[in-house]
Formats: C-alpha cells, structure tokens, sequence
C-alpha cells in the first residue's frame, strides 16, 4: 500500500534534493532515496519504474526547470544582451540545483531517442537559445552549432567553478563575463557575415 501523502513528484522531488545534496552518480540508488523518504525499497516501485525510471525523471525534471530559467532569462533580450542572459541563467542553474543538473547531463548518454516528453523538454529549453540567436543573424543548422557553443562555453565554466577549478584569486564572474564576450562578439560578426 502506498504512504500517504507519497507520489510521483515527492518522489522525483526528494531525489532531486538528493542528488544537489550528494551528486547524480553512481551513487544515486534507490534505497538511498528510500531511507530519505522513510519508506522501504518497494514503495518506490509505485511511483518511479526503478533506477532508470527514476534517472529519467530527473532528467525530465532538469530539463524542463532549465527551460523555464532559460525562458525568464531570454524574455524581452536580443543580441549579446541576450547572450549574455542566457550564459548567466545557465551558470545559476549549475550552481543552485548541481545534482539535478548532472543527472540532465549525464541522461543525454541514456535517454531514449524517440521518448517525446524528453524530446519536448529539449524543445523548450532550446526555444529560447534559438530566439535570441535569430536576433543575432544565426539561423538553421548554424544556430544549432552556436547553441552547442554557448551550451559549452556556459556548461564548462559553471562546472569547472563548482568543482574549484579556479585557483587564483581573481573575481570569477569578471572571467565568465570574459568568455561569454568573446563568444558574443565572435558569434555576431558571424551573424552579420551570415545577413
């Protein structure tokens, strides 16, 4: 019989405060996330189709909370304004949800191609990148490069940071505001070369 009060999303709920807390590996299990919730092993099975099942809505939850953050961000910007909106939304979100964001990274290697609620999540969480990289002159198979290249830049600096990485004492957000430049800049003359 199912607790109480225990359902899917309080489920993928405490998990996800489970992998910000302690990581999105291997060590994910389900009788962690058991004892957490103060139920047996089995009760999960009610809720979530076993470690994969759980794994995958994680990576649903990720996405779509990555989409959303996204969206607020890109709202009412164009341009490296924009650019820059998206890079920050990005590093935010590695930094205020780490687990949840490992396991969205780490179920591109497992995820089902042809499952549409991931298929969608990807969708929204690509609309916005695509719209402020339209104001930039890049469209088509070309914004899917850049979106890649901004995805990178914004993933790269955001873990590196969150793993201490940066040892010398300089002011990090000066360094990623760095390198979000230079991607803006060279990702605009690319715009206009491309009009």
């Amino acid at each position: 019989m199912p607790r109480s009060g225990l359902n899917r999303a309080a489920v993928v709920e405490a998990a996800a405060a489970l992998v910000d807390e302690e990581g999105a590996g291997e060590e994910l299990s389900l009788a962690r996330l058991a004892e957490r919730l103060g139920v047996r092993k089995p009760s999960l099975y009610n809720h979530v189709e076993g470690l994969s099942g759980l794994r995958r809505e994680l990576a649903l939850m990720g996405r779509r909370e990555l989409g959303r953050s996204l969206s607020r961000a890109a709202a009412g910007k164009a341009g490296d304004e924009g650019i820059f909106a998206l890079a920050a939304a990005y590093r935010s979100f590695v930094k205020e949800r780490p687990g949840l964001y490992g396991a969205t990274v780490r179920s591109y290697r497992f995820s089902d191609p042809d499952d549409p609620d991931l298929a969608a999540a990807v969708g929204e969480a690509l609309e916005p990148v695509l719209a402020v990289l339209a104001s930039c002159g890049v469209r088509g198979e070309e914004a899917v490069h850049a979106a890649r290249g901004l995805r990178s830049v914004a993933h790269g600096f955001a873990t590196l940071e969150e793993a201490g990485g940066f040892g010398v004492s300089l002011d990090p957000d000066e360094s990623f505001r760095k390198l979000v430049g230079a991607f803006a800049h060279g990702l605009l003359r690319s715009g206009e070369r491309g009009a």
